[in-house]
């Protein structure tokens, strides 16, 4: 079985004009770049548009493309931006190195909006567009949220919180410009989107997309769905979910999510969930499961409780789930990182999906670690890190003088198992190179690499640091990395993948 590699690269890591990564022409350049250096998997976070917080793990609908990813210049081509507003746009972001979402905030929208009123929504494409009803909830929810001035959707008007069909037609009718605006944005970033896929088909580069397993409260898929959640008779989530204490936080993790209820799912033989993976499998290559293992049992806790210490396990939808997608199981992968047990092993083992190793987590002086790299599996996707963990540069920084020498040890154990040469020193990249070339050495038919990585970033380039509110998803390069590809693609020929 021929062994890949691919790199891990959200939209918004892009260099740009505009305060962020879009799907312009840097992205279309990138994938290029990917295909000439033997790079043949581009995986992505979600594309979904963010709220509050700026996660791409959080978002107003599951199936919504990022607005702020529209890119400007094809809009400037179809005559709904002109020439001097896009100049007006490249100053403002001049200096911007890291995405500033307040600042996109108050702009992108305005900017958006100002195409839309040149944009002639009597066109017959765009027409079949919203008469197709696919983003017909995001609209009138996106509606909603205007006319209510942000608010949750469980303290609108009471027609409109309970989608009394009398309501729905007036909040349309009423306020229709704001409803085919919300629908133009979408129509705008679809087309864009799969224009963008097309050419990466094209160039032999396959994009590994990300569903998170839980969706916000505070959403379309809540609002137009409640049977098929944990709620109660106002809405609000009477279960929310998170993970138990453990080693990393002595109180769990509370998200906050509403839980699945599960048997109203299957009373509909998992449609919502069919539907959206379907949906997810028509958008990207291969989509990434996150959380994967509440699929099997998830930990639910009590909307009101304090923290996530008296949550309960539950029993998952296990294999049953995926049992109408058919041959698109095949391109499923399963994040199958933290509290796993032999549920989530087998459920692996039935549905036959790859899951993940990621090299980072393999030093703890365990000789059976599964992710040291001489233990990684063919079936299997494997990283450096991934988008929650640091940079491998930046975690050696972070160590202590002993914790180093120690790490140092173990990491030179490895690598003599693995049968490589790679000296170590107190510099952080000789730790960045050997790391490469565990992951591209081992067995894993895809090996990912983080750009960060690519390029042997620190921490201050981290995307995400869990259970933080502050400094998340803005990191940015302001070029593409020609040489470091290059040279990654040396080694990619080295180790024969």
């Amino acid at each position: 079985m021929k062994k890949e590699t691919g790199v891990l690269c959200h939209i918004s890591a892009l260099p740009g004009d505009y305060g962020i990564g879009d799907l312009g022409r840097t992205a279309y350049r990138f994938a290029k770049l990917l295909a000439k250096n033997r790079i043949t998997y581009w995986q992505l976070l979600p594309l979904v548009q963010t709220g509050y917080g700026d996660s791409p793990y959080q978002s107003v609908s599951c199936i919504s493309g990022n607005p702020y990813f529209i890119d400007l210049d094809g809009l400037g081509k179809m005559g709904l931006l002109k020439p001097k507003e896009l100049k007006a746009l490249r100053l403002r972001y001049k200096n911007c190195d890291r995405v500033n979402y307040g600042a996109l905030y108050e702009e992108r929208y305005k900017t958006l909006r100002l195409a839309f009123s040149r944009f002639y929504f009597d066109d017959e494409d765009f027409r079949n567009f919203v008469k197709e009803g696919k983003y017909e909830d995001y609209a009138l929810f996106m509606t909603a949220k205007t006319v209510f001035n942000g608010a949750c959707f469980c303290d609108w008007e009471k027609g409109v919180k309970y989608r009394e069909p009398d309501a729905l037609e007036q909040l349309r009718t009423e306020h229709h410009e704001e409803y085919l605006f919300w629908q133009f944005v979408q129509y705008i970033f679809w087309k864009q989107w799969h224009k963008l896929k097309d050419h990466c088909s094209r160039e032999g580069v396959k994009i590994v997309g990300d569903i998170p397993l839980y969706v916000a409260h505070d959403s379309a898929d809540v609002w137009a769905n409640p049977q098929l959640f944990k709620l109660d008779e106002d809405l609000m989530p009477a279960k929310v979910a998170g993970v138990p204490p453990d080693y990393f936080s002595e109180n769990g993790q509370l998200w906050g999510n509403p839980v699945y209820d599960w048997k109203a799912h299957e009373a509909t033989r998992y449609k919502w969930w069919t539907d959206r993976l379907t949906n997810a499998l028509g958008t990207y290559s291969y989509v990434r499961i996150d959380h994967f293992r509440g699929i099997d049992r998830y930990y639910e806790i009590d909307a009101d409780a304090a923290t996530a210490i008296d949550g309960t396990w539950c029993e998952g939808p296990k294999e049953k789930l995926f049992a109408a997608l058919g041959s698109g199981r095949r391109y499923l992968i399963a994040e199958d990182l933290g509290c796993i047990d032999a549920g989530v092993t087998e459920l692996l083992q039935k549905t036959g999906f790859p899951g993940m190793k990621v090299i980072l987590f393999a030093f703890d002086g365990n000789p059976e670690n599964q992710f040291l790299p001489h233990n990684i599996p063919a079936n299997c996707v494997a990283y450096t890190g991934t988008h929650d963990n640091d940079t491998v540069a930046g975690y050696i920084k972070s160590l202590s003088a002993e914790e180093f020498i120690l790490f140092r040890s173990r990491v030179a154990q490895e690598l003599g198992q693995c049968g490589l040469d790679i000296p170590l020193s107190e510099n952080p990249q000789s730790f960045v190179k050997a790391f490469t070339a565990m992951l591209l050495g081992s067995k894993a038919q895809l090996a990912v690499l983080p750009l960060q990585d690519v390029i042997g970033a620190d921490n201050s380039c981290r995307m995400n640091t869990p259970g933080t509110q502050e400094g998340n998803w803005q990191f940015r390069v302001n070029k593409i990395p020609s040489a470091q590809l290059c040279r990654l693609k040396k080694m990619i020929k080295i180790y024969r993948r």
